[in-house]
């Protein structure tokens, strides 16, 4: 069974319990001195672009005689207009500092999963992956896609291993195996909506009597009504009231492989989505909103994110997975300036799926996994490397005082809004239009979430894997129409249980409780 040991767990429970505020600050109390991993150390009006690009990087004397390497990093994301002016910077930075360059590969969001299995498939040289839960992490591992990390963790990953809270690192093993190192980022989860508050104050809505879903239709009314042009919610694949971050579900490992509890009871009982009350009730809420035309009508197909429609500036509220700030962050990568607000809607949670819910795997196709790693850790630990992969260049895409930065005239030219994504987000600038205690906060909402309990498993598919495959090509005919609100729920989700019936669900959700049980009764 792939599931954590106790020993595992038991810290685990302690992190959150005792160490929740270090990862806010990026680093543990040993190692206060290391300036670069906590904005808490560092303050405003001190730090020059100069001393950021000088800070040291452990890798560089073991790089110092290294052949130099193009190091091939892909992720989900829009590519950037000066994507190629950024590799540019980089590769600069980088020839110093581990003897590399590097090959920057964003895939659009929409297309992600596909191209990610093709790569993988074919066996494609790529260096470095963006990884997850919720993205077949633990599939890809089981396809042999990612390296063990260990022994590449502890020759070159010191600065993640010495400034990454234990519970990320913990909670993200598969086996007992880091084959991916998480993000230094949030440890708690919370859905909701990012909505247009400059058109919801224009029309009078007022946004405070939002606590529940049903609370959304009287507002997307209004919106339909005096603003017909506009579509009042976004939903796409993966991005709707049925998400994992909105229905607070636990798949218990791959979100792909059916199977659910619920991280803000305390019911372990496994079930299929269809036997999950609130999953049922989502599905006839978003159907009762796409039948009322709040919804866009191409939900089920449409290959834009919902991020790029809030972009075009016709779309007045997306699904999220919210945190302190984060209508302000998609401001600044949207180009929407003081436009943007949050609405939380569900109880904040952490489990399993969140410590390993951002993270860079090493290839098992790499040419020099060494390197890789070297690059990793840079995220890590280098303060100007970590901010001129997210923001860009200082004086071209934002000008700085201390550690506020505010959008230049080409800061449209590069806002990946990936900073989640890369590396240490302690490491980070804050924007303007962000507070400036936005990692205090950050401490404060790492504090006291609702813990899954099924936190610290993960279930291993293989005893399965014939009928996971199986389901995972009906899911795709299904899901994504009944999750949009596309299809009539009545007489398509009967048709949809009944396929999964077929295909051996249920021999899927009698496998995943039988090793929830075990884990559960040897981690009491």
């Amino acid at each position: 069974m792939v599931k954590a040991k106790k020993s595992a767990l038991l810290l685990l429970m302690l992190a959150l319990t005792f160490t929740l505020a270090l990862s806010a600050c990026g680093k543990s109390d040993d190692k206060e001195d290391k300036t670069e991993t906590t904005p808490a150390s560092t303050t405003e009006g001190t730090n020059t672009e100069e001393t950021d690009k000088n800070e040291p990087a452990p890798a560089e004397n073991a790089a110092a005689n290294l052949k130099e390497y193009k190091l091939v990093f892909t992720y989900p994301g829009t590519t950037q207009k000066d994507e190629a002016v950024i590799e540019e910077e980089i590769n600069k930075y980088l020839k110093d500092k581990i003897n590399a360059t590097i090959d920057l590969q964003p895939i659009d969001w929409t297309a992600w999963e596909d191209k990610v299995n093709l790569l993988i498939a074919s066996r494609d040289p790529v260096d470095i992956f963006f990884t997850a839960q919720w993205s077949k992490y633990a599939v890809n591992v089981g396809k042999g896609a990612f390296l063990d990390l260990k022994p590449l963790l502890e020759k070159y990953g010191q600065d993640i291993t010495n400034s990454l809270d234990p519970l990320f690192l913990e909670g993200s093993k598969i086996n007992g195996i880091n084959y991916a190192v998480p993000t230094n980022k949030e440890l708690a989860e919370q859905g909701g909506i990012v909505y247009r508050k400059d058109i919801a104050d224009e029309l009078g809505i007022d946004m405070s009597k939002v606590k529940t879903i049903q609370d959304l239709d009287a507002v997307f009314a209004t919106v339909k009504e005096k603003k017909p042009e506009m579509t009042p919610l976004y939903l796409l694949k993966g991005e709707n009231f049925n998400a994992h971050y909105f229905g607070n579900y636990d798949a218990l490992g791959d979100t792909s492989v059916p199977g659910l509890i619920l991280k803000d009871k305390e019911d372990t009982t496994v079930k299929a989505n269809y036997d999950q009350e609130r999953y049922v009730e989502n599905l006839k809420i978003t159907r009762d909103f796409f039948e009322k035309g709040y919804i866009n009508s191409d939900a089920a197909t449409t290959t834009t994110m919902n991020t790029d429609a809030l972009k075009a500036g016709n779309v007045f509220a997306i699904t999220q997975s919210l945190k302190p700030g984060k209508a302000q962050e998609l401001e600044n990568s949207l180009g929407l300036t003081g436009k943007l607000a949050q609405i939380e809607l569900n109880e904040k949670t952490v489990s399993t799926g969140v410590t390993a819910g951002s993270m860079l795997a090493i290839s098992t196709t790499s040419k020099d996994p060494e390197r890789a790693m070297m690059f990793i850790n840079l995220l890590h630990s280098d303060k100007y490397l970590n901010n001129l992969i997210n923001f860009g260049i200082e004086g071209t895409h934002y000008t700085r005082d201390g550690e506020i930065i505010t959008p230049a005239d080409k800061s449209g030219d590069y806002a990946p809004g990936a900073a989640w994504m890369f590396g240490n987000q302690f490491l980070n600038y804050v924007f303007n239009n962000e507070a400036p205690d936005k990692w205090e906060q950050f401490r404060k909402f790492n504090e006291g979430p609702k813990v899954s309990p099924g936190l610290g498993f993960v279930f291993d598919s293989d005893p399965v894997k014939t009928e996971v495959s199986a389901i995972v090509n009906i899911d795709r005919q299904y899901q994504t129409a009944l999750e949009t609100g596309s299809v009539d729920v009545d007489k398509v989700l009967p048709e949809y249980k009944d396929k999964l019936i077929k295909a051996g669900v249920e021999k899927v959700i009698a496998e995943k409780q039988s090793q929830l049980d075990k884990f559960l009764a040897e981690n009491k």
